[in-house]
């Protein structure tokens, strides 16, 4: 049997090819940057064809310097940004439009009209989500209102959805050459067109979004043989296995099965899932209600997530819009040459605020600036509002599961940042804890692959290659910690109601 796993990991600022063996390890990998496209204040965009190019491409990156070929690969799977918008014309293959990011505000006026006098909530408690600008259904409705000829299209059958495990998944099994047209449940429950409870499309949802039925991907269980690699890929035949959404990924990546199990994923945004098994718990607190996997036949398990939108990416662009850094890791050099953040606190609410104020007039705001502030304080606020902002997430956690997290696993870019995993651990006041494998968003992808093909057994064979990096422990004094939580909440406010209705 073959050896190895392989995850495409396709994220916001680049798509990635890892190659697991079976204790979970990466074998080797390649990786491509794909380009941030802002055609407007608070437009966000990609470019679905460079990303499924990029996608071909890190595919051969990965083998060639594994140097293994597509017999030693016994599945692939599939992780993705999960509300970003393609939609596609499927007799040519072609996009109409570039695929509209998560991070992207340009719908809220259809967020609005939507929401009407039943406000946001209007379809919470069959979705799980609030209308929000975040999810990829208003997306898919800009799209045809605005791209000439789009809707007839759509309405005639010749457009489809997906979000982008989707459209990685219907290029890599043939595209118009017979392509496969499916997701997974996970990605489905943030369309906002899903039922939590039935796990099927609601009709009447997409009629009130004026969405077509015939645009909708199949929605599949997360571990399953979608279809086979075609015939010119350098995977041809492999079965295509496994789909998470990236931060169900993680969750998955990290073992963390069970009911009452989390973990936080620090990468452009903070993601925390918290499982709830097969119970559906409905947020009072500003959260999410989501899946966090299904396997196969078996019952869908559900979470709680605590989405950020801006974390990681307030680093980038700390390096490309001001030029304070001119790479990421310089961040915490910076960091360390002051003590603390001199008073100063930055709430990036470029795109809003996400859980649990869910305030789309937010815009951000660097507050409680003297001429004592330099730019270490600077480069400390910006880590520092990862962390508060993960603080609030983890608040909100605990009132709805009435269950306090004890410790916190931890994966992403940004665990490599010390400072700022000690100064998260201060502000929970409980440990962070990293595992040995820190790229659990594609092992995650791997594992619900290897699953459906027998590479894996069981869920316990996934628990026992789970190991233990790195351990933060609370250093800080619970007054400190409480006088900075109160700074930090009275910055957040004045982030509000900054977008007026002539201000975009």
């Amino acid at each position: 049997m073959a050896d190895y796993v392989l995850a495409i990991d396709q994220g916001t600022t680049s798509t990635r090819a890892i190659i697991f063996d079976k204790s979970g390890s990466i074998i080797d990998s390649g990786q491509l940057e794909h380009r941030q496209i802002f055609p407007k204040a608070g437009w966000v965009e990609h470019d679905p064809m460079e990303i499924w190019n990029n996608t071909r491409e890190v595919i051969g990156l990965a083998l060639s310097k594994a140097d293994l070929t597509r017999h030693d690969i016994a599945a692939i799977g599939i992780t993705n940004q999960r509300e970003t918008a393609v939609v596609w014309d499927k007799k040519t293959g072609k996009p109409v439009y570039n695929a509209i990011v998560w991070q992207d505000t340009r719908t809220q006026s259809i967020v609005d009209k939507l929401a009407g006098d039943d406000g946001p909530d209007r379809f919470k408690d069959i979705v799980g989500l609030p209308l929000a600008t975040y999810f990829s259904g208003t997306k898919i409705v800009w799209i045809l209102d605005n791209v000439e000829g789009a809707r007839e299209r759509a309405e005639a059958g010749d457009l489809l959805f997906g979000t982008t495990d989707s459209w990685v998944l219907w290029n890599l099994t043939g595209g118009v050459d017979g392509g496969v047209h499916a997701t997974d449940v996970t990605n489905a429950s943030r369309t906002m067109f899903m039922d939590l409870e039935t796990l099927s499309w609601r009709d009447d949802i997409l009629e009130a979004f004026g969405v077509p039925r015939s645009m909708m991907p199949e929605i599949r269980s997360s571990s399953e043989v979608y279809g086979h690699a075609e015939s010119s890929s350098l995977l041809r035949e492999t079965p295509i296995a496994g789909i998470l959404g990236d931060q169900q990924a993680a969750t998955f990546g990290q073992a963390a099965f069970e009911q009452g199990e989390a973990k936080n994923t620090y990468g452009t945004g903070n993601f925390l899932i918290f499982n709830t098994d097969t119970e559906i718990v409905r947020s009072q607190n500003g959260l999410l209600t989501t899946v966090g996997y299904k396997l196969g036949d078996e019952p869908a398990h559900y979470a709680l997530e605590g989405s950020i939108a801006v974390t990681g990416s307030l680093v980038q662009w700390l390096r490309d819009n001001l030029g304070i850094i001119s790479s990421a890791s310089e961040v915490q050099t910076l960091a360390e040459t002051v003590e603390d953040n001199g008073g100063a606190y930055f709430v990036p609410a470029f795109s809003g605020l996400f859980a649990p104020y869910w305030r789309s007039d937010a815009r951000g705001a660097l507050v409680g600036l003297t001429r004592y502030v330099n730019k270490g304080h600077i480069a400390r606020a910006v880590l520092e509002s990862t962390a508060y902002q993960t603080r609030e997430v983890l608040d909100a956690v605990n009132a709805d599961s009435g269950v306090p997290l004890t410790e916190l696993k931890v994966d992403g870019g940004m665990t490599a940042n010390d400072v700022l995993m000690q100064f998260q651990a201060d502000i929970l006041g409980v440990p962070v804890v990293r595992p040995v494998v820190a790229e659990t968003t594609a092992l995650g992808a791997a594992y619900a692959a290897g699953l459906a093909v027998g590479f894996w057994s069981g869920l316990d064979d996934l628990s026992k290659n789970w190991q233990e990096d790195r351990r933060w422990e609370p250093r800080m004094e619970e007054a400190d910690r409480e006088r900075l939580l109160r700074n930090w909440r009275k910055a957040v406010t004045k982030t509000f109601d900054w977008v007026d209705e002539d201000v975009s």
